[in-house]
């Protein structure tokens, strides 16, 4: 069955830098799109990045452009978001999910499988 498990949260000072993983299996995982959200406590489930198949498009949402990056390396089946210059507002369960069907890379309907979460705190 489809595992996705993230790692690599944490607590970090504003302004610092923390890289998260999400190793996949129990699916081709070349054969699919790749996305990282973020859900803050009484908030929706938010997109934070997006990456294709061979990582030859990414995008990103507005509010972490030019400071969070993904990225991916097939052979290990993983995902990466490597995120620097942390705010205090980038604070939440950030959630790696595979895109499963034609719906648009920021939505949240458009992902079937997703990881249990990891926590990241950007506190002083």
């Amino acid at each position: 069955q489809v595992q996705l498990v993230e790692s690599g949260g944490g607590l970090v000072q504003p302004g610092g830098s923390l890289r998260l993983f999400c190793a996949a299996s129990g699916f081709t995982f070349s054969s699919y799109a790749m996305g990282w959200f973020r859900q803050a406590p009484g908030k929706e489930r938010e997109f934070v990045a997006h990456i294709t198949r061979s990582s030859g498009w990414t995008f990103y949402a507005d509010s972490v452009k030019g400071r969070f990056t993904i990225s991916r390396d097939n052979a290990k089946n993983t995902v990466y978001l490597q995120m620097n210059s942390l705010k205090p507002e980038d604070t939440a369960v950030y959630y790696c999910a595979v895109k499963t069907n034609s719906g648009g890379h920021s939505q949240v309907r458009a992902y079937d499988y997703w990881g249990q979460g990891t926590q990241v705190t950007v506190s002083s």
